[in-house]
């Protein structure tokens, strides 16, 4: 580690200074085979088209929800002599229609939680719509027709299949610049959460449906993440490169964001804009919301890494984990900066059959503490103290709620100490939150927005307004038998021994019996085997400045990965070899490892 920097008064421990915030996945015989620029693609696309020798030739540009549809309309208008230019959002149902079709799914005036939507993308079209375009598209004998927009291949196959992507992080960026909306509503100046909250349970799941037999179709695709800069890639390339990660470790691109009680500690360890006041997230193992770079000849492509989940889904997470849980990714990391911060929010996390019923999600978000660095004085606030007066605690919390009043945390929570390396379980219904001058990395399920605020110390959120308190969802959770003696004995510290050889020493640390996730801290100071065991691993560099991973047979390039660093090793990876190097060659590093049970 390096030397300790103060801040504010606050001691922050820092990292090398070597995280990298923009990964790579560099795919073998990838070059000239990415278009940068309009004026590129639209040479490439032409080229395209002009070898199919077709009388009348259909291209089909599908976009993702938030795509910029008006600029690739117009760029294709620029550079293309089109017969006949088809919106698909023309065909979409009236905003008032579609606001009937998704109000079971919206949640009405609440802010945050909606129900998870089973809609299909064709259910958002006007039928007689569709029938006219596909008319016109049918009438039209020779020449060029070009669709846009979500919906686009509803119309037309395409004899040119152009496919528009979009990382959810963006789409979210654009939420808060109030660039774009909901699919087919006129609604893009309403607040970001509410925008975020109807993609989250409707557009992005009938998005995705949509999507994912699609990707082996690909003849193109589009990164529209940087406006000033799109790029477009072969589609084979991509699928060529989605094939190439789950057969070596990976990461996918991190993402920082501000919050409430954010700290100082990302600024310095992932070398982050200075004039940020705080940064209180690091996402850096969500693939629902990350994104995947790939190296394609030496340009980055990025796309969503979901798409990864999507097409690649049985070698990525083996069969037994795909089994269970499909084309989803059940493994979340992400860091919580608190270092010269505040308190998180006082919460809870709903049961199994509470976010089955109340919101369609078939697995809740059990969840883990694991102390990545703390200052001294830091804690954890978990579970009740003994004795604890659950009528009256919840009358308090109510009355705090309504009449803007504080509420006396440690009245009735235990606040254990907390030291860095330190593990605390946390499974649904447990009452819980980290405490300030502390960096948590959260090993947790991915349902990731289920979090129940009971309390949120009194402050406002970074827009000046209060965050949403979720009383009568979080009341209705709560595991009130959860006191000392019992967090002690199950959640705090369950450290067992379970092998250790020359230079290494193994340690499962949890996650609790109710928790589908296991986990195992490798100490070590030469290299260490591990291995898949056909099941997906995610893992953090939490001690040590720097490793390589490698094959001991050969099969991936080495990996190397610095402090911090969450990274995913696909279970078709087999065995892996983890070792210190760099300055950390001979020194005693540690990582931390995720796999479903």
């Amino acid at each position: 580690m390096s030397p300790v920097k103060k801040n504010d008064g606050q001691k922050i421990l820092l990292g090398a200074g070597n995280y990298d915030r923009y990964p790579v996945v560099e795919v073998p015989d990838s070059g000239g085979r990415c278009s940068i620029g309009w004026k590129a693609i639209a040479e490439n696309l032409n080229f395209f088209v002009r070898q199919k020798v077709l009388k009348k030739t259909v291209l089909v540009v599908e976009c993702y929800p938030g795509v910029n549809e008006h600029e690739i309309i117009n760029q294709l208008q620029l550079h293309f002599s089109a017969d006949l230019i088809l919106k698909s959002s023309e065909a979409l149902l009236p905003p008032d229609a579609i606001r009937v079709l998704t109000e079971p799914f919206s949640g009405g005036d609440d802010p945050i939680f909606g129900f998870l939507s089973g809609l299909t993308l064709p259910q958002f079209f006007d039928e007689d719509a569709v029938r006219r375009f596909q008319d016109n598209v049918a009438n039209l004998k020779q020449g060029l027709v070009i669709i846009v927009g979500v919906g686009a291949r509803i119309i037309a196959d395409g004899d040119v299949f152009v496919y528009a992507n979009l990382t959810r992080w963006e789409a979210q960026n654009r939420f808060r610049r109030h660039e774009v909306g909901n699919l087919g509503a006129d609604n893009r100046q309403m607040p970001a959460s509410i925008l975020y909250k109807n993609a989250y349970f409707i557009d992005w799941r009938a998005a995705d449906r949509w999507k994912k037999p699609l990707i082996a179709q690909w003849d193109f695709v589009l990164d529209t993440n940087n406006p000033a800069e799109p790029k477009m890639a072969e589609g084979e390339a991509v699928r060529q490169g989605l094939r190439h990660a789950v057969n070596r470790p990976f990461r996918v691109v991190p993402f920082f964001d501000p919050a409430p009680w954010g700290g100082q500690w990302m600024k310095e360890v992932c070398d982050l804009d200075r004039k940020t006041k705080n940064f209180g997230w690091c996402f850096d193992c969500v693939p629902e919301e990350n994104s995947l770079m790939l190296g394609l000849g030496g340009v980055s492509f990025e796309i969503p890494a979901s798409d990864l989940v999507f097409y690649q889904p049985r070698a990525l997470l083996g069969e037994q984990v795909h089994a269970r849980f499909g084309d989803e990714f059940p493994i979340r990391f992400d860091l919580l900066d608190t270092m010269g911060g505040g308190n998180l929010s006082f919460q809870v996390h709903p049961l199994t059959e509470y976010i089955q019923q109340a919101f369609g999600m078939h697995y809740t978000q059990d969840e883990s503490y694991y102390l990545l660095d703390a200052a001294p004085g830091a804690g954890v606030y978990l579970g009740f103290r003994d004795g604890v007066d659950a009528a009256a605690m919840a009358g308090n919390l109510k009355e705090a709620h309504e009449k803007s009043l504080p509420f006396e945390v440690d009245q009735y929570v235990n606040k254990w100490p907390a030291k860095k390396h330190d593990h605390f379980l946390i499974p649904a219904g447990t009452v819980h939150c980290s405490g300030d001058n502390s960096v948590v990395l959260e090993i947790s399920a991915t349902p990731y927005i289920f979090t129940f605020k009971l309390w949120d110390w009194g402050r406002l959120g970074l827009d000046g307004k209060p965050r949403p308190i979720n009383l009568k969802h979080g009341l209705a959770n709560i595991q009130w038998d959860q006191t000392t003696s019992w967090v002690e004995k199950n959640l705090i510290n369950r450290i067992c021994p379970l092998g250790e050889g020359d230079g290494w020493r193994e340690e499962q640390t949890g996650l609790h019996q109710r928790e589908y996730i296991d986990t195992r801290r490798h100490w070590f100071t030469k290299a260490v085997l591990h291995n898949t065991q056909g099941g997906v691993n995610v893992l953090n560099l939490v001690e040590g400045e720097e490793v390589v991973v490698s094959s001991p047979h050969g099969s991936f390039a080495p990996f190397v990965v610095h402090y911090a660093e969450t990274f995913i090793v696909p279970a078709a990876v087999g065995e892996y070899v983890i070792e210190p190097t760099g300055k950390s060659a001979g020194q005693k590093c540690a990582t931390m490892k995720a796999f479903v049970r």
